[in-house]
């Protein structure tokens, strides 16, 4: 008798069980039968036969009665077994049996499905339907040598000797298998070794497999399950819970089902546990799973079974991976990450790059980790299911010290923050280095990295400040700042990022980096139009740096208040800070800087229509771009430029010279158009909005339809990219271009829409400039009382600000609306 034999015996259904002290000659007598009855019956399938009291094995364990969903793949089973249906008793054609693997991770019902498709095909195999759960760790797993051992016993085969080894079972198994027609069963396989040995040689015969792991056997068909649907989800908790529970409350039934992870394990157990507490609701449980003081495992346990319990299926497979794979899991437990690269697994493990990788690669073959995609940049991508990552963290919790733990989500942020700064100083040499030169990199590279790793820099950021990483957090969500600033997205990440970054620099009680994060804060709350918070930081900054003697940044702080300034209206205080810093970047030596404030300076002077000395620090400035080959600061030079010329035009047509006026229009449209070019081949979206949105408010006679299709193109753009300041202002271009075009009731919409968001927004220099602009409109249609209302509350707000030059042109406005009305 087989070593291990009777331990075999007990795994299978009594009825298979055969005494095996039977005479050799009773043997042999049954084999003569056998031979006789072969010749006498040409249906007789060839090969042995079994005793006479033999009864074909039924062994598919029963299905569950509440099996539902996978109606697709079921589908893809039963054409899969169609087309391979075996023939009437009889000799088969050559070949190989059919051979169906389900994989997929822990709890995602592969044995349910591949229990509920056997019992459906059973029929066409009547010479019986063998089963075993192949379930055991990789120290002690199931041998093949004794599943062969009980199939063969199962079969009526009397084995009254050793049979010698796997080799001679396998003879035998083929030898017996051979004619017949059998499905054979391998639930929870291992590995492809465990199952390669069982496989029949019988092309009558049908083998469905399930393994949490793809095995490299030849298959006819292989599927990987993966979660349920949240529809198929909460039809399972229907079926479990009843459908009446689950309709009188839908929204707490998929509450269940996402915080379940969308895994059948998980669902079916809540179903049950609904079922046997017929007084809980649905919201009762719902709120017990997503309670952060209690343990969502426990919740999905019912018994330490791995069929009743989440955390008993996780720990088969943890139990089966190496040592460096369970830590490599327990550390990517740790991460608040929605999902790594696959770099971040030697930063974990503090291996290299490669070695974690394949770390990596092995606990996805595991399934216990899921490859999620390729990133734009392009790199691998990998993440938890929820589930997993709460057991990841329970054995962290267990088995690793806090130091060890931290230690380990440390060099991932540390990671992160050195690739941070990599692409910003990449992306914006200025930022970083005084004296930067040189121009920016694309906005491919930076966009494409920032996008594909946004998620996870927020939660690294996140991360470190609660664990109080605060040098960490300040690094990195500085880089993040100066990615956000230079290609002007993610906004509302972009404050609060910033929000963090100064939180952190006051905790590092660092008096430059309080100063920095200032300035970074100046930088998106100025954006979104608060204006007064912008120049509050940026005065602060500069406080700090004129104390530090930072000349370099001081001059940075001189620049952000200066512009807060006059985007509020407050020119004249604006031109002073605006000179002192061109006069502190001179003395820092640094051209690039020097030339931008020269270039914001011009920007001042556009609005106190002093055109020809914004040309002239414009050319200055341009030289200086030119000269450095710096294109991108070159082309936003040529955009202001182009606004210059514009207003310019629009100064002399108001003044009769219309003819120069034509000319300088033209040469205007033509500069920002080129400069729109410029920046959309190199894919600078939020400049090349800028551009159109000023090529659309050029006002060139007729080209009105295309100024017009410029600002909404530049409008749309803005939308997407999130710059809500950005939209309103390309509104008040839209209405403009309406009123133009004579589409009145259009740009009065429009320009309503613009005060509005101006409102919202804050920014009430804008919201006069859009109040302004409306009741020119609202006079074009004859709507004089509507206008003068609307040109008197600009002029309100213009006198509040102090700019004079924002009160001159509502008065004219407004005694615009005084002579129609005495016209009329």
């Amino acid at each position: 008798m087989l070593t291990g034999l009777g331990a075999v015996l007990e795994v299978f259904d009594p009825s298979v069980r055969i005494g095996l002290a039977i005479v050799c000659g009773l043997s042999l007598l049954a084999g003569l039968i056998a031979w006789a009855g072969e010749r006498t019956s040409p249906e007789q399938p060839p090969g042995p036969a079994p005793s006479p009291e033999y009864v074909p094995p039924r062994q598919v364990p029963p299905a569950l009665a509440h099996f539902t969903g996978r109606t697709e793949i079921l589908g893809e089973l039963d054409k899969v077994f169609a087309a391979n249906r075996p023939k009437r008793r009889g000799r088969a054609a050559a070949g190989t049996s059919l051979v169906v693997t389900l994989h997929g991770p822990a709890g995602v019902g592969k044995s349910a499905l591949a229990t509920r498709f056997a019992h459906e095909i059973a029929d066409s195999y009547p010479d019986g339907q063998l089963y075993v759960d192949l379930r055991g760790s990789a120290e002690d797993r199931v041998q093949p040598e004794d599943v062969l051992t009980g199939f063969l016993l199962a079969l009526g085969v009397r084995l009254t000797t050793d049979p010698g080894g796997l080799g001679e079972l396998q003879k035998l198994w083929w030898t017996w298998v051979s004619g017949k027609r059998l499905l054979i069963y391998l639930d929870n396989a291992v590995d492809d070794h465990q199952v390669s040995a069982l496989l029949p040689s019988e092309p009558g015969c049908a083998v469905i497999v399930t393994s949490r792991q793809p095995l490299y056997v030849q298959t006819t068909y292989d599927k990987r399950l993966s979660e349920f649907s949240e529809s198929q989800g909460v039809a399972l908790l229907a079926r479990l819970a009843r459908d009446d529970r689950v309709a009188d409350d839908l929204e707490a039934a998929e509450s269940i089902v996402r915080l379940c992870g969308h895994l059948p394990l998980a669902i079916g157990i809540c179903g049950g546990r609904l079922a046997a507490r017929g007084h809980w609701t649905l919201r009762e449980l719902a709120d017990r799973l997503g309670d952060e003081r209690r343990t969502r495992l426990d919740e999905l346990e019912i018994t330490d079974r791995i069929d009743m319990s989440v955390r008993a299926s996780l720990q088969l497979s943890y139990d089966e991976a190496t040592e460096m794979q369970r830590r490599l899991l327990r550390s990517l437990g740790l991460l608040a990450l929605p999902d790594v690269p696959d770099w971040a697994a030697g930063a974990l493990l503090g291996v290299s790059e490669l070695e974690g990788a394949d770390q990596l690669d092995a606990l996805v073959d595991a399934q216990l980790v899921e490859y999620s995609s390729a990133d734009r940049t392009p790199t691998r991508r990998f993440r938890l299911h929820e589930l997993v990552r709460l057991y990841a963290k329970e054995r962290a919790d267990r088995e690793d010290s806090q130091e060890r733990c931290e230690a380990a989500v440390a060099r991932v942020i540390d990671g992160y923050r050195e690739r941070a700064e990599s692409v910003a100083a990449a992306r914006w040499p200025q930022d970083w280095h005084r004296k930067g030169g040189g121009g920016r990199t694309g906005e491919p590279a930076a966009m494409n990295w920032l996008r594909s790793e946004r998620l996870a820099l927020l939660a690294c950021v996140d991360q470190a400040a609660k664990l109080q990483m605060w040098s960490l957090t300040w690094r990195l969500g500085r880089a993040f700042c100066s990615l956000c600033h230079s290609l002007r997205i993610f906004w509302s990440d972009w404050r609060e990022v910033a929000e963090v970054t100064h939180e952190a620099a006051v905790q590092l009680g660092d008096q430059r980096s309080i100063g920095i994060a200032l300035l970074e804060r100046a930088a998106v709350v100025g954006g979104l139009g608060q204006l007064e918070h912008a120049r509050s930081d940026a005065e602060e900054a500069l406080r700090i740096f004129r104390e530090l003697r930072e000349t370099w940044w001081a001059g940075r702080a001189l620049r952000t208040v200066g512009k807060s300034l006059r985007d509020a209206g407050n020119l004249d205080s604006a031109q002073q800070y605006l000179l002192d810093a061109i006069t502190a970047f001179k003395e820092a030596g640094d051209d690039w800087w020097h030339a931008r404030a020269q270039r914001n300076l011009a920007d001042l002077r556009l609005s106190q229509r002093r055109y020809d000395e914004a040309l002239e620090l414009l050319e200055q400035a341009q030289k200086v771009f030119q000269r450095d080959g710096n294109r991108y600061s070159n082309a936003q030079t040529q955009r202001v430029l182009g606004e210059v010329l514009a207003a310019q035009a629009q100064a002399l047509r108001a003044q009769g010279a219309h003819a120069k006026a034509d000319s300088i229009s033209i040469r205007a449209g033509l500069m920002l158009e080129r400069s729109a070019e410029m920046f959309r081949t190199r894919g600078e979206q939020w400049e090349e909005a800028r551009c159109l949105r000023a090529a659309g408010d050029v006002g060139a006679p007729g080209n009105g339809l295309r100024e017009l299709a410029f600002v909404r193109r530049a409008k749309t753009m803005l939308e997407r990219q999130g710059d809500s300041w950005g939209v309103a202002r390309a509104m008040i271009a839209e209405g403009t271009a309406l009123t133009r075009l004579d589409r009145i009731d259009e740009a009065v919409d429009v320009l309503r829409d613009a005060v509005a968001s101006f409102r919202d927004l804050g920014d009430r220099w804008w919201q006069a400039r859009s109040l302004r602009t409306l009741a020119e409109a609202l006079l074009a249609s004859d709507q004089q009382t509507d206008a003068q209302e609307h040109a008197e509350e600009a002029l309100d707000i213009y006198r509040s600000l102090g700019h004079q030059a924002g009160v001159n042109r509502a008065q004219e406005v407004l005694a615009r609306t005084v002579e129609t009305s005495s016209d009329q």
